[in-house]
């Protein structure tokens, strides 16, 4: 394969898609929701479980309803360092993974559906590439941007939720060692489940719009994933994050082998 031309169709994606104030303004709300705001508000914790006696029993009741291996991890801490742990170690490592999710999403919707609003699908085709290298070079534009953006932002969410809760927790207790397998090994399968879905959904659809609400379903799992963990169904630790990851790198696998295969550029100036 062509890699300077993969390289500059790449670059091509990546420079549209910052230039778009449409999309970047409304990612760049989510990831500071995400990795700013939300650990940030661990500093009110402490003044919470004081305050609201009657929240913090709720709290422990919903920690007894966990899964064995959750509680023994919380014991020995008291009532706020429980909670913190709780909800920033655990509850929020599945809708970690909804940024990856939904920066991959958003760059993919637009690798096609973009194109054909921009009215520059045409020029893309008469590329001297290959169906294959178009291909490539789509998925890995939308790859490469949720994966940094993942990358940028657990660094951002380290450093909000260790200075936020240092008061009462007294010590660095972020990352710990599932969180570090989850961003190394789940995320960038996350990422590409998201994109090997939407490139597809976008090749076929007539603008982003559509694009966009064909592949919204991809989501399902990642929230699935976070009820599961608050009803006690399961918890995040490495052996369960190891196990995730695999499953989203086989269906990635198959998403992609069924799309470069199916992938026909003679198609997409009639979709």
């Amino acid at each position: 394969m062509k890699g300077r031309a993969i390289f500059a169709i790449i670059r091509k994606d990546l420079k549209v898609v910052l230039l778009n104030k449409g999309l970047v303004v409304p990612l760049l709300i989510t990831v500071l929701v995400f990795f700013v705001v939300l650990p940030g508000l661990s500093a009110l914790i402490p003044g919470l479980v004081n305050s609201f006696n009657p929240d913090a029993g709720e709290i422990e009741e919903l920690i007894r309803r966990m899964q064995p291996g959750l509680q023994q991890e919380l014991s020995g801490l008291n009532m706020s360092q429980k909670a913190t742990v709780f909800l920033l170690v655990h509850m929020m490592a599945p809708m970690f993974l909804m940024v990856p999710l939904i920066v991959a999403t958003t760059v993919a919707a637009d690798s096609f559906a973009g194109e054909k609003e921009r009215k520059t699908m045409e020029a893309l085709l008469y590329t001297p590439t290959t169906d294959r290298e178009l291909f490539v070079a789509k998925l890995l534009s939308a790859w490469l941007a949720a994966v940094a953006t993942a990358l940028a932002g657990f660094v951002m969410y380290s450093v909000t939720a260790n200075t936020a809760a240092w008061s009462h927790m007294g010590r660095i207790f972020f990352p710990n060692a599932m969180w570090l397998v989850m961003i190394i090994w789940v995320v960038p399968a996350v990422a590409g489940l998201g994109l090997s879905v939407m490139v597809l959904a976008s090749a076929r659809a007539q603008g982003y719009q559509d694009a966009y609400q064909i592949g919204g379903a991809v989501v399902l799992p990642v929230i699935g994933l976070f009820y599961a963990q608050v009803s006690g169904v399961m918890y995040f630790n490495i052996v369960a994050v190891l196990l995730l990851g695999l499953v989203f790198w086989l269906l990635d696998a198959l998403l992609i082998w069924l799309g470069s295969h199916s992938f026909r550029r003679g198609r997409l100036l009639g979709a």
